[in-house]
């Protein structure tokens, strides 16, 4: 099997005003590049946004769980499988032993961090414990039958084999992430804004004057360059499975593009999909484009997102001629053509095309492996 393989994913979206990620006070996040303040969405904003997206597609057994409840979440699977509830809780216990995971110092019933798993691999953990009922009475006899590091070691459900798994006291368990996300930058800048409301006290008298509360919500509006990659041969290894790794690959091609963070969508809701989807594969190594933009688009009468578009499709030109990289195959999604644009990502086609013609590159590419 090839050793690079990746499959890069180049996005132009238009945002509407809207709040998707704030910061500590509540403004929306932002980062100054090429000399000017940019709209700014955070990996961890739209990689969750993905997992809760994979969720729709897939069953929740299937996939993983971060959380600091791991001692009530693997004692009540203990319980689903069978083992009496007043031994569950002290297997979990020396179980928990083996990979070192400690309590709060604050709260008994969570641990000190936040531990990202696979709830197949807590499913399994429970059966090999159901198994044993001899022993259900001998808590730390029975957990030295089972091996905790390596069941967690291998066979990721898709969220957790994409995007990983870095405990830093415990690095035996670390799982690489398959899967690399940019933040979300506008293409141009994008200052935030502010809009004044007033609320009605529906109770209130029509003899009493003012507003029943006032105050200001901060948005912005832009349109947002999104990059990720995934490398494939990572996927399938930390999955232990290639039909599994390429269908989850499919599932995060459409979770990662139709996906929108959460963040005050009931104020604004910023239900938008992109006006461009180019998915690239490569044998070389992932390219984030996002140079393209390091310039600001201006938008003139076009709007800004047709006028990045174009920005993206000079750069690519450009950076092609100039490196003389060929990408493996590359398919896209963009609506009207012309020479600029089909030079740069190929003909435009269907969104369910686009993800065909992806993944039988990527077979191709993988061959009998």
């Amino acid at each position: 099997m090839t050793t690079n393989l990746y499959v890069d994913v180049h996005l132009l979206q238009d945002v509407p005003p809207a709040n998707l990620n704030r910061d500590e006070t509540g403004s929306p996040k932002s980062a100054r590049y090429g000399g000017v303040d940019r709209l700014r969405v955070s990996s961890q904003a739209w990689k969750r946004a993905t997992r809760l997206a994979f969720a729709e597609s897939m069953s929740k057994d299937s996939l993983g769980l971060r959380t600091r409840r791991v001692q009530e979440t693997v004692s009540d699977a203990l319980v689903a499988a069978g083992v009496p509830s007043e031994n569950a809780s002290a297997i979990t216990t020396e179980l928990l032993k083996q990979i070192g995971i400690t309590a709060s110092k604050k709260k008994d019933a969570e641990t000190s961090y936040l531990l990202f798993f696979s709830r197949p691999q807590v499913a399994q953990l429970a059966t090999l414990v159901a198994e044993r009922p001899t022993m259900w009475a001998t808590p730390t006899e029975l957990a030295k039958q089972i091996d905790v590091k390596g069941l967690l070691g291998h066979g990721h459900s898709l969220d957790v084999a994409l995007f990983g798994r870095m405990v830093a006291d415990l690095p035996e368990i670390n799982v690489d992430a398959a899967c690399q996300v940019s933040h979300a930058l506008s293409t141009h800048a994008a200052p935030t804004q502010f809009d004044y409301f007033t609320a009605v006290d529906d109770a209130q008298a029509d003899t009493e004057p003012g507003a029943g509360m006032i105050g200001t919500v901060e948005f912005n509006a832009a349109t947002v360059y999104r990059y990720a990659t995934v490398n494939v041969p990572e996927l399938i290894s930390n999955m232990d499975d290639k039909p599994s790794a390429l269908a989850g690959l499919e599932t995060f091609l459409r979770s990662f593009t139709l996906s929108m963070p959460t963040g005050k969508q009931n104020t604004f809701a910023a239900h938008t999909r992109p006006g461009l989807v180019w998915f690239v594969v490569r044998e070389d190594q992932p390219v984030n484009y996002v140079s393209a933009f390091e310039r600001p688009v201006q938008a003139g009468m076009s709007g800004y997102l047709a006028g990045s578009i174009d920005a993206l499709a000079r750069f690519v030109n450009g950076e092609t001629a100039r490196w003389g990289d060929v990408p493996t195959a590359m398919a896209a999604s963009y609506g009207v053509e012309d020479e600029q644009l089909r030079e740069a990502f190929g003909p435009s086609l269907t969104f369910e095309q686009a993800i065909g013609a992806t993944l039988r590159a990527v077979d191709v590419a993988l061959g009998d492996a």
